[in-house]
């Protein structure tokens, strides 16, 4: 039900949305050139790794040395709007009409995180990652990392089509509200570098 709900709910979204999604792109190509989508490898279901879409929000701006500035320092005003309208994710709807990702579930991180996780929180990975989750109408990139993967998990044990339904409504209004997008005295999220005890 759950991956019928998907396909039927992405599907008809990418259609009424197009013209959205085509303007979007045009902004992003213009303010910050080609690419327009951001591709990275992210671990989906079972840890498995897929390539993940959204619109770009930053230059791709190097230090001396050849390394990326900071995430901080290559996010512009452009894409820190595209991110508070949650307009980068509309890429995401392929991924979740392909079955890489679901419309709710945890959030996708990134590879480097998945020796971090403790056995507990390594849990997330039991189903689908999600456009939008339980973490991200409850906090999102305002709360703590362990606060974020606690209700990962609780998710996962949770799980069902009403609640899904309740998570995506709760997501239409913290976009209008721009509730939690930055994690406190930071433009981007914090990189998880591992809990104190209990690694896998």
């Amino acid at each position: 039900m759950k991956r019928l709900f998907d396909i039927v709910i992405s599907s008809f979204a990418l259609i009424v949305l197009s013209p959205i999604i085509a303007i979007t792109a045009y902004f992003v190509h213009k303010k910050l050139g080609s690419p327009v989508l951001f591709r990275q490898a992210r671990p989906g279901l079972n840890g498995k790794s897929f390539e993940m879409i959204k619109f770009r929000s930053m230059r791709d701006a190097i230090d001396k040395e050849g390394n990326l500035l900071p995430d901080s320092e290559r996010l512009t005003s452009f894409g820190a709007k595209l991110r508070s309208t949650s307009l980068d994710e509309l890429p995401g709807l392929w991924n979740v009409l392909k079955g890489d990702m679901s419309l709710v579930g945890p959030r996708p991180l990134l590879v480097e995180y998945l020796p971090l996780y403790s056995v507990e929180q390594a849990r997330r990975h039991n189903v689908r990652p999600g456009i939008t989750g339980w973490a991200q109408v409850n906090g999102r990139n305002a709360i703590s990392w362990q606060e974020k993967f606690k209700l990962d998990v609780w998710y996962v044990d949770h799980q069902s089509l009403l609640l899904d339904i309740k998570i995506l409504l709760l997501t239409v209004k913290k976009v209008f509200l721009k509730d939690g997008i930055t994690a406190a005295g930071s433009q981007t999220a914090t990189a998880f570098t591992g809990n104190d005890d209990d690694k896998r």
